[in-house]
C-alpha cells in the first residue's frame, strides 16, 4: 500500500506542475456551475409562482432534490465523458513518449503497484472535481433544508462512476504513447458507454438488455435518486476491475517486449 500511495501521490502532484488539472478545474466549476444555477435559478422560479398562486392543497409540492440535485447531477455524467480523457490520457502516454516507462518498469514496483498507483492519483484529482460538487450543493443546505441522507449515496455513485471512467482511460493510455490519441479514444469509449442505453430504448431484444446494462448512464440513475442497487455496484466495481487487469496485461506485454 506504501507504494501504490507513493506513487499515487507523485501523480497527482504531477498534475498541478502542467496546465492539465487548472485547465479541468476550470472548465468542470464553469460548466457544472451552470448546471447548477440554471437547475436553481428555476426551482426560485417556481417557487415563486407556487407562492404567487397561494399555494393550497392543489399546489404541486417543491422538491430541491428533484428539481435542482437531481438535474445537476443527471448532467455531471456527460461532462465528465468530456473531461475524463484529459485527466487520464497523460498516465502512461507521457510516460511512453518520455521515455521514463523504462524506469518504472525496471524498478522494484511490481506492476499491480504502478496501474494501482496512477489510477488512484488520478483518482484523487476526480475528488477534487466532487469538491467542487459539494461547494455548490453546500449552498442548499444553507438557504434550504433537503434531506442529507442521500448525499452519502451521491458520493457513492459519483466516485463508482469515475473510478469505472478512470479505469477504462487509464487501461487505453498503456496502449499508445501519444496523449491526444489516448485521450481521443478514452473520449469515445466513454462516449459509446455512456449513449449505449439509446439501443434499448425503443427494443425489447436481448442485445438492447445487454446494451442498457453496458451504458454507463444507466448505472448512476439510482444513486441520483439516493437508492443503491446491487446490480450497480456490480457493474462498477467491474468495470474497475476489468480496466485495471487490461491495463496490467497491457503493462505486462510491454515488459515482455522491452
Amino acid at each position: 500500500m506504501r507504494n501504490i500511495w507513493t506513487l499515487a501521490m507523485r501523480e497527482f502532484k504531477v498534475y498541478f506542475t502542467s496546465p492539465i488539472a487548472y485547465i479541468v478545474l476550470a472548465a468542470f466549476a464553469v460548466i457544472f456551475g451552470h448546471f447548477f444555477t440554471t437547475s436553481l435559478a428555476f426551482f426560485l422560479h417556481y417557487s415563486a409562482s407556487v407562492a404567487a398562486q397561494g399555494g393550497g392543497m392543489g399546489a404541486p409540492s417543491l422538491n430541491v432534490h428533484q428539481i435542482v440535485i437531481e438535474p445537476s447531477l443527471g448532467n455531471l455524467g456527460i461532462v465528465l465523458v468530456f473531461l475524463m480523457p484529459m485527466i487520464t490520457m497523460r498516465l502512461f502516454a507521457e510516460e511512453k513518449r518520455s521515455g521514463t516507462i523504462e524506469l518504472l518498469l525496471t524498478s522494484p514496483l511490481q506492476d499491480y503497484h504502478i496501474i494501482a498507483g496512477k489510477w488512484v492519483g488520478a483518482l484523487l484529482l476526480y475528488a477534487c472535481l466532487l469538491a467542487i460538487v459539494a461547494a455548490n450543493f453546500s449552498v442548499l443546505f444553507v438557504y434550504t433544508t433537503p434531506d442529507w441522507k442521500p448525499v452519502p449515496v451521491w458520493l457513492l455513485g459519483l466516485l463508482l462512476m469515475g473510478g469505472s471512467m478512470i479505469a477504462i482511460g487509464t487501461f487505453i493510455s498503456t496502449l499508445t504513447k501519444n496523449q491526444i490519441v489516448a485521450g481521443v479514444l478514452t473520449f469515445f469509449s466513454l462516449l459509446m458507454l455512456w449513449l449505449l442505453n439509446w439501443f434499448s430504448s425503443y427494443e425489447t431484444s436481448t442485445f438492447s438488455r445487454l446494451c442498457e446494462y453496458l451504458a454507463i448512464s444507466a448505472h448512476f440513475e439510482q444513486f441520483n435518486k439516493g437508492v443503491i442497487e446491487l446490480k450497480d455496484l456490480v457493474y462498477h466495481l467491474s468495470a474497475i476491475s476489468l480496466g485495471l487487469f487490461l491495463a496490467k496485461r497491457s503493462l505486462e506485454a510491454l515488459r515482455w517486449k522491452a
